[in-house]
């Protein structure tokens, strides 16, 4: 088998189930944002906060299938451990990002509302 071939299957086997794990946690957990942003409508939240939770899989999953084009050719095992493991953290370093980037915006208009 190609390495390569192996490589992308481990590779999104692993960042979706991280994506998808985060997704969840901040799902669950961001209807307290959201609800300080949209008072007295609870369903609205819970809507919004889904619509969010779909942006966040669909962009971030398709990021991950987006940097499968720009691989080298992968020859040993050892290489193959190493770009798995590099573009996983660069994916992971993202996700990091974009979570405190939202939670700061999130803060910063809440703030603007009281």
């Amino acid at each position: 088998m190609n390495l390569n071939i192996l490589a992308y299957i481990i590779y999104l086997v692993i960042t979706t189930f991280i994506i998808v794990k985060v997704g969840k946690i901040c799902y669950q957990n961001g209807n307290i944002y959201v609800a300080q942003l949209i008072p007295y409508h609870a369903e609205l939240c819970q809507k919004t906060n889904q619509i969010l939770l779909v942006g966040y899989y669909l962009l971030n999953i398709g990021y991950c299938a987006m940097t499968l084009i720009c691989w080298a050719k992968i020859i040993t095992l050892h290489q193959l451990i190493e770009v798995i493991a590099y573009k996983s953290a660069i994916i992971i370093a993202v996700i990091a990002i974009m979570h405190y980037m939202n939670i700061f915006i999130l803060t910063k208009y809440i703030q603007k509302l009281i």
